[in-house]
């Protein structure tokens, strides 16, 4: 990959829910290997700019662009084979499936990877959950949960983690517990987005912040 291209770019992005302006005209450059903070109020458009990235929302204007190709024709669930994890706001666990079974669905259209392997490097990042393999994902607290999505966005992001409000609703432990994480991913060749409303949990880890507000750059404002 040529360096002078950044791995994930946000072009312009307009998105619009329910006829209402949701991101307006929000850009972003973020380089191969950096950890990226996206700072911004409840109803921003922090989530609505992670699920744009994911093609769950398709925008009016503007452009997502990895490793230099546009997104727009990418189907939703091509995103999982180009390296790209995301762990949503709500987690997203199927609460029936075990810990290993959650952490392996998006593997499971990634056949390309190696799925022990995958596993293995989660099991090793985040010891705990190799404890809790075979639980039932709803029979874990909100913030092993969290571990759990987290695990999930790890095994399939090679490339890249799109982490949604990772530090929300958690208790202090287990939110330091989910900094040292992060912090031991630095040095592994991944390029970490992370949305958060403030910078508190993570100001030790982050080498660029951008703001959003109203759906735009606040600088833009």
């Amino acid at each position: 990959m040529n360096a002078s291209v950044p791995l994930l770019e946000i072009d312009h992005l307009v998105v619009e829910i329910a006829s209402m302006p949701a991101l307006r005209g929000f850009s972003m450059r973020v380089a191969t290997g950096a950890m990226v903070s996206l700072v911004g109020r409840n109803g921003a458009g922090k989530t609505t700019l992670m699920r744009s990235i994911m093609g769950h929302l398709k925008p009016a204007q503007g452009a997502v662009r990895f490793e230099g190709t546009d997104l727009s024709a990418c189907p939703r669930h091509a995103r999982a084979a180009l390296g790209i994890g995301y762990m949503p706001e709500d987690r997203g666990l199927v609460p029936q499936l075990t810990v290993e079974e959650n952490i392996l669905l998006p593997l499971w259209v990634a056949r390309h990877l190696d799925r022990k392997a995958r596993l293995d490097f989660v099991y090793e990042v985040i010891g705990e959950l190799a404890e809790m393999r075979h639980r039932k994902a709803l029979s874990l607290s909100g913030g092993q949960q969290k571990l759990v999505a987290l695990g999930r966005a790890l095994g399939i992001g090679t490339k890249c983690l799109l982490l949604d409000e990772p530090f929300e609703g958690i208790a202090p432990a287990l939110s330091e517990r989910l900094s040292e994480v992060l912090a031991s991913l630095r040095g592994k060749d991944l390029t970490l987005l992370i949305s958060q409303s403030d910078m508190n949990h993570s100001r030790g880890l982050i080498d660029v912040e951008f703001t959003i507000e109203r759906g735009a750059n606040l600088a833009a404002g």
